[in-house]
C-alpha cells in the first residue's frame, strides 16, 4: 500500500524507520506522474518489505527542496535514511 506525505517531519519519520523506502515525488498537474502511479500502487501491493510513498512537491516543497527534487515524476530509493538510487522522469 501506498502512504500518501502530507509534511516534512512525516517524510523524514518515514526516511528514518530503518526500512527500505521508495518515494514517488509527483505533482497533481503532472500527466507522466498520473500515468505512473497505478502501477506505482499494483507494485506497492506485491512487495511487504518495502515502504512505498508519494509525496506532492507542491503540498511537501520542504521536503522536496531536501531531496533536491527538479523534475517529476522522480522516483527515490533510501536505505537507513540515505538515498541510494533514483530514476527521473
Amino acid at each position: 500500500m501506498v502512504q500518501v506525505i502530507s509534511s516534512n517531519e512525516e517524510y523524514q519519520r518515514v526516511l528514518q524507520s530503518g526500512k527500505t523506502v521508495i518515494v514517488d515525488w509527483f505533482a497533481t498537474w503532472c500527466g507522466p506522474c498520473k500515468a505512473i502511479s497505478p502501477v506505482f500502487a499494483q507494485i506497492s501491493e506485491t512487495i511487504d518489505d518495502i515502504v512505498f510513498i508519494k509525496v506532492d512537491v507542491d503540498e511537501v516543497p520542504e521536503a522536496a527542496g531536501d531531496a533536491d527534487i527538479s523534475a517529476m515524476p522522480t522516483f527515490q530509493v533510501y536505505q537507513d535514511g540515505k538515498k541510494v538510487d533514483e530514476l527521473v522522469g
